[in-house]
């Protein structure tokens, strides 16, 4: 095993956090095998071998004005994706239920747009009450960027957590998008940590950016103590700007998600959109320091069926939460 892989391991497992520089080292190593056996067992060690399940809801989907390149709903873009308004309550109600029935122990609203405000806001928070008294999964939300009020009052119907990714690094931040700066999602993790929330908040590796960019981006994830962490792979919508972006090998998304573990050890690593491009539908990743999934259909692409990773889980000998 290369040096640095044990000299590091050993340094987390005294309870330290790793730097930017140790960081940018260890994802270099030629022994990926040596490092992501490493991060499982950092994994193992911090967090047992337990996979928390999630679903998510499109709950209100396109003609958002934002212009993130690789969005299927930004309204900048031709990609004929399915336009709607806020679901209504009976469907996700109906939704979660039948998550539920299947196995999955989170359940979230997503809505297209930068925020969700007005009567919408007020619609969704009506939701999320009813959900709370219909299942017992523990709910989420990811509805933009809103400010500590409306977080607080998230909260107050039954949220135990707001999502709401960095996306990618700061530097590389302003290829991906304009219309809104990274410093505004930083803003709004923050603002949800103070409204007594947990935090998810990840990204999207394949969009150009280099593993520098992907360090720098998990290690604002350590500084902002973010509990889960969603990685997702790019899958390039035709239309967008990054419609042409180049896929991913299995060895830099097992190598990225390795690397995630090490700097955030106690956090949970979170496979996201993307999945179906990874070899076994990212079984592997489970191996390699991940411990969470998203699972069903994701937002404008179609997902995992909640039953076959139940078993997929099963067979890397881990449990679900």
């Amino acid at each position: 095993m290369d040096s640095i892989i044990s000299k590091l391991e050993e340094k987390i497992n005294s309870g330290e956090l790793i730097t930017y520089a140790e960081a940018l080292e260890i994802s270099k190593t030629e022994d990926l095998e040596g490092l992501i056996k490493a991060a499982d067992r950092i994994r193992d060690k911090f967090n047992g071998k337990v996979v928390d399940i999630c679903s998510i809801m499109n709950a209100k989907s396109g003609k958002c004005t934002e212009d993130c390149k690789y969005c299927a709903q930004s309204a900048h873009y031709k990609t004929n994706v399915q336009e709607y308004g806020l679901v209504d309550t009976k469907e996700a109600v109906e939704l979660a239920r039948e998550n539920e029935r299947e196995g999955v122990n989170r359940f979230s609203l997503v809505t297209s747009g930068r925020a969700l405000t007005g009567e919408e806001f007020k619609k969704a928070v009506k939701i999320y009450s009813t959900l709370r008294d219909e299942v017992k999964m523990d709910l989420c939300a990811s509805l933009g960027i809103i400010n500590k009020e409306q977080l607080e009052e998230l909260k107050a119907v039954g949220i135990t957590m707001y999502h709401h990714n960095l996306e990618t690094s700061r530097d590389y931040y302003k290829d991906i998008c304009t219309t809104h700066s990274y410093e505004e999602r930083i803003d709004t993790i923050k603002a949800a940590k103070e409204a007594g929330l947990r935090v998810c908040s990840g990204g999207i590796i394949g969009m150009g950016e280099t593993m520098e960019d992907r360090i720098k981006m998990a290690m604002d994830l350590q500084k902002l103590q973010v509990y889960s962490i969603p990685v997702n792979v790019l899958n390039p919508v035709k239309g967008t700007p990054l419609e042409n972006a180049q896929s991913l090998t299995d060895e830099e998304i097992l190598r990225t998600i390795a690397v995630f573990r090490f700097i955030n050890p106690k956090s949970q690593i979170r496979l996201a959109g993307g999945r179906s491009l990874i070899a076994k539908d990212g079984k592997d990743c489970l191996r390699a320091g991940a411990n969470a999934t998203i699972s069903g259909n994701y937002l404008t692409t179609v997902g995992n069926k909640i039953v076959d990773d139940i078993k997929m889980i099963k067979d890397v000998g881990m449990e679900v939460v």
